[in-house]
């Protein structure tokens, strides 16, 4: 595996920023689709790895000829803001160019929503991150887990794993998200959300 050092004179195009919590007992779990994203487009464009900074993995490389950096705060979810706003700062990347994948309860599992901007909807991770930029204005992807059963605390039903029903969707939904970012680099958000929003229900 190549590795690399970042540096200021590096020119960042975009940044691509997954969600999640670091550690292997989350792995594979609901809150944890946007780190599922990110290995997918590592896998896929061959991302070399970078090490942490940050406190983030991180990797950059080339997807349709931009120069993206992929990376996986390890901050855990609630605190996702800072290491965001200091990986922009550092590179001076321009808020509209940052992309944000992250869960969503309130679609069904396989299901992909692109924006361009809007509230954090009652995610955590998205609240820190636009309490740190002071603002919303930046692409999101949104992977549906699906909503917690009645009963159940949200925190069990977040941090659980996916049936294996839902796995194969979700496992669909990831691979989606990947074109997405793919794009939305090359092509532009608003061809993104014409050409994957509500896919699953197509």
């Amino acid at each position: 595996m190549k590795w690399f050092t970042l540096t200021k004179k590096e020119k960042i195009m975009y940044i691509v920023v997954g969600l999640g919590n670091p550690g292997q007992k989350y792995e594979k779990t609901r809150h944890n689709v946007g780190f599922d994203v990110i290995d997918d487009l590592i896998e896929k464009h061959k991302i070399p790895q970078g090490g942490v900074k940050f406190n983030s993995v991180y990797g950059k490389g080339k997807i349709e000829g931009e120069t993206v950096l992929l990376m996986k705060p390890l901050s855990f979810m609630n605190l996702s803001g800072l290491p965001v706003r200091e990986m922009m700062n550092y590179f001076k990347v321009p808020v509209e160019n940052l992309i944000v994948v992250y869960d969503d309860i309130d679609l069904d599992p396989g299901s992909l929503r692109i924006k361009k901007k809007g509230s954090a909807g009652g995610h955590n991770g998205m609240k820190d991150i636009i309490k740190h930029l002071g603002t919303d204005e930046f692409t999101r992807i949104r992977v549906g887990v699906g909503k917690k059963p009645d009963g159940w605390d949200l925190a069990d039903h977040v941090l659980g794993r996916f049936s294996n029903s839902d796995r194969k969707n979700v496992d669909s939904a990831i691979d989606e998200a990947s074109e997405a970012v793919k794009d939305i680099v090359s092509r532009g958000t608003d061809y993104a959300m014409n050409n994957h929003n509500g896919r699953k229900d197509k």
